[in-house]
């Protein structure tokens, strides 16, 4: 069985993650951010580190998404 925590976001955020989500294979907010997160610890394993440019790539995608501001 999987252990999980809770991580919080803004309900706004929540909102608009939902908003972005509709009509995609994402059934929940909590699906798109295992989703992102899974994916740059996956990256990051693969190449030892992420350098910079792949770091900005990955904050501008999160930003475009409403998770960051």
């Amino acid at each position: 069985m999987t252990d999980y925590t809770t991580v919080s976001i803004p309900k706004d955020l929540a909102d608009r993650v939902d908003e972005t989500i509709e009509g995609t294979s994402f059934s929940s907010t909590s699906d798109l951010v295992r989703f992102l997160l899974r994916s740059i610890v996956i990256q990051h394993q693969k190449e030892g580190r992420l350098t910079e440019s792949e770091f900005s790539e990955i904050t501008d995608q999160l930003r475009e998404l409403g998770y960051l501001e």
